[in-house]
């Protein structure tokens, strides 16, 4: 049986608004619970969902951080449009990354970056990711036997992995300008994350311009946090955050 694929979607509540980002690999159903969450408590939530991802992992591997951030721009601004000027960012992983490009590109109301990292582990993790994704995406979206999977991931290793270079760089650029960013941020960090250099959680927190910050660690949680043991601790701590801003 084939699993519906996750879509963009858009909560509509009240005058303030939050951009909610899904991660690499991810998409939006990693922000979705967040987002009703928000939306019962009186925000409108929209989270765009970047090209390549929630689709076969064929399409993902032609796709970069530049076709993502134009699907981040394009959320900001369909806010904008649907009449909200002030909107706060909330990203997971990747997302988290994108939340303070945005920071210092665009006027915010507030940063959060949760498990947001600032230097990859090492692009072996990353390809480790993409194989994981690629054979989870297959089994679950496609229903395929794990015979024709295991063909199919013979293929899918043979195509270049120029994403992986392009994904570094962005992180490092985001990462040099991070001192530009005067919004009030509240750094996320599970202290489980596998999946980055958790170090990267006091890097944004000392790097920030902004004397409105802090930093969070969930002693319980991995990488996925919005999905994990403690997200109802996170989805309420965001609500905290977001309530303590100028508005």
């Amino acid at each position: 049986m084939k699993i519906v694929t996750p879509k963009p979607f858009t909560f509509k509540g009240g005058k303030k608004a939050v951009l909610l980002l899904h991660g690499f690999t991810g998409n939006t159903a990693d922000v979705r619970m967040l987002g009703r969450y928000l939306n019962e408590r009186g925000y409108t939530c929209h989270a765009p969902q970047y090209k390549g991802h929630g689709v076969p992992p064929e399409e993902l591997v032609h796709t970069g951080p530049e076709d993502w951030w134009k699907d981040v721009d394009e959320g900001y601004h369909f806010l904008k449009e649907e009449g909200y000027d002030e909107i706060a960012v909330c990203g997971l992983s990747l997302g988290g990354v994108f939340s303070l490009k945005l920071g210092y590109t665009v006027p915010v109301k507030g940063i959060i970056p949760m498990c947001a990292p600032m230097y990859i582990k090492s692009e072996e993790v990353m390809y480790q990711g993409i194989l994981e994704y690629a054979k989870n995406y297959k089994k679950a979206m496609e229903g395929k036997s794990a015979d024709v999977i295991q063909e199919e991931m013979k293929e899918f290793k043979k195509t270049p992995m120029n994403t992986l270079k392009a994904l570094q760089e962005l992180i490092a650029e985001v990462r040099k300008n991070i001192d530009m960013i005067y919004s009030p941020t509240f750094v996320i960090q599970a202290r489980h994350d596998h999946m980055i250099n958790t170090d990267s959680a006091n890097i944004i927190y000392d790097e920030v311009e902004t004397d409105d910050k802090k930093l969070k660690w969930y002693e319980e949680s991995g990488h996925v946090i919005t999905l994990d043991k403690e997200r109802d601790k996170v989805h309420q701590d965001v609500y905290q955050f977001l309530e303590g801003l100028d508005w």
